[in-house]
């Protein structure tokens, strides 16, 4: 959920019972209002009627009067001090049910008591107590719903700043990160963390700098001693005054620090993957690439008699550097020729999306924990092979937005490329 989302309902949360509490108050204040006022027209009626009686009480006369409004007549009840005022329903002209307020009262005029009952139609109050509700509803309403999109536009205005240094983030380049900065705002917080920003991309940076300068260092340092020591051991080779297993000996030197200066290499180039130091400036058809490396070799392939079966079908074209997109394909087609037996396939299937390649094997299929694993050889080829292939395609594809899938059914090991 967004934050501005969250925020908002929130917001929600808080404002619909604050809405709920003041309507309720203002209607329960607005009725009362108006049964004060009818209240005192009521006792303001019988104050009338009561002196009324009194008048007529002075000649004798015994009252009686009975209308649907008002009542008058002599009881043996108790004299009232207070009059009773009370909500009833009764009928109106109509038959219809209709409210009334009720004041009811016995009072004493000349020693007789007499019961006083005023009625007072509500209709009209409560079609006043509609319309005015009415109005409060479609005011809360209106208000609500201007409270909601005042704080949407407000929020989205504040957080500007936020979604200008995420931009920022996300187009980031580790080669450029020098130029990236984060302005001040007239917030603090932002301040804060565009502050914090600046400070971490400048360190990262600056260790890319320095990670740059090892690797460029390192491979020129360390290539240079084992040049000279084979350089050293194939002039002594040619001594004739050597034994067999000395021959020997110095061969399985040579080959050791043929692989050790390979795999330096190797470990460079990775640690430039990782680094970022290629980049990507131009489009690269993998089908064409692929085609070079199956003439390239073409002779291990004979050498163990595999078949190629390529199906060409669009070309998979991608933003790649060009030694990237060499070492990607070498290394899938390199292994697809190494771990196969003699007589075996190799299928090549490529479309506009994706890059499919298949091999025939008798090894077992690569446990997925093992399957991108960092010097993790094959048995067969320990000698031959670094194990650094898969975690080249690995890395290539991550760091160009590829995304690479492996299974493995009925004798045939599967890879496949496709574009994020």
């Amino acid at each position: 959920m967004k934050l501005l989302t969250k925020t908002t309902l929130y917001f929600l949360i808080a404002l619909v019972p604050l809405l709920a509490s003041a309507g309720f108050y203002l209607f329960n204040q607005f009725s009362k209002e108006i049964n004060y006022r009818s209240d005192k027209e009521l006792i303001s009626n019988e104050i009338t009627w009561i002196q009324y009686l009194d008048n007529e009480a002075d000649n004798a006369t015994t009252f009686i009067l009975k209308t649907p409004d008002l009542s008058i007549f002599p009881t043996n009840a108790n004299t009232d001090n207070n009059s009773t005022l009370t909500n009833i329903t009764g009928l109106g002209a109509n038959g219809d049910k209709v409210p009334y307020r009720q004041l009811s009262q016995v009072v004493s005029i000349n020693d007789n008591a007499y019961q006083i009952i005023i009625r007072q139609s509500q209709e009209q109050k409560a079609a006043l107590v509609t319309y005015v509700t009415r109005i409060m509803l479609f005011v809360f309403i209106g208000l609500f719903v201007a409270t909601l999109i005042f704080n949407w536009v407000i929020s989205k205005q504040l957080w500007t700043p936020f979604k200008h240094s995420l931009n920022k983030i996300r187009s980031a380049e580790l080669q450029k990160m020098e130029a990236i900065h984060f302005e001040k705002t007239n917030i603090y917080e932002f301040n804060e963390l565009n502050a914090s920003l600046n400070y971490m991309t400048g360190k990262i940076y600056k260790d890319y700098l320095n990670m740059k300068e090892f690797t460029e260092n390192a491979a020129h340092e360390m290539q240079t001693p084992v040049a000279v020591v084979l350089g050293k051991l194939e002039l002594l080779l040619q001594d004739t005054n050597l034994k067999e297993d000395q021959v020997q000996s110095i061969l399985q030197s040579v080959n050791a620090l043929r692989q050790l200066s390979k795999l330096n290499e190797s470990l460079l180039l990775l640690a430039k993957i990782e680094n970022n130091q290629f980049e990507t400036k131009e489009e690269i058809n993998l089908t064409e690439i692929t085609k070079k490396y199956l003439q390239l070799f073409d002779e291990f392939i004979n050498q163990k008699q595999l078949t190629i079966q390529t199906n060409f079908n669009d070309p998979f074209i991608i933003k790649l550097h060009p030694m990237l997109a060499d070492s990607l394909i070498k290394n899938l087609l390199g292994n697809a020729i190494k771990y196969n037996y003699a007589g075996g396939s190799i299928t090549i299937t490529v479309s506009k999306n994706s890059y499919h390649i298949s091999n025939t094997s008798k090894l077992d299929p690569i446990p997925p924990e093992k399957l991108f694993m960092r010097l993790n050889t094959s048995k067969d080829n320990s000698e031959t092979s670094n194990g650094l292939g898969l975690a080249f395609v690995k890395k290539i594809a991550d760091v160009n937005h590829l995304h690479i899938a492996y299974h493995a059914e009925n004798g045939m090991h599967h890879f496949e490329i496709s574009k994020m």
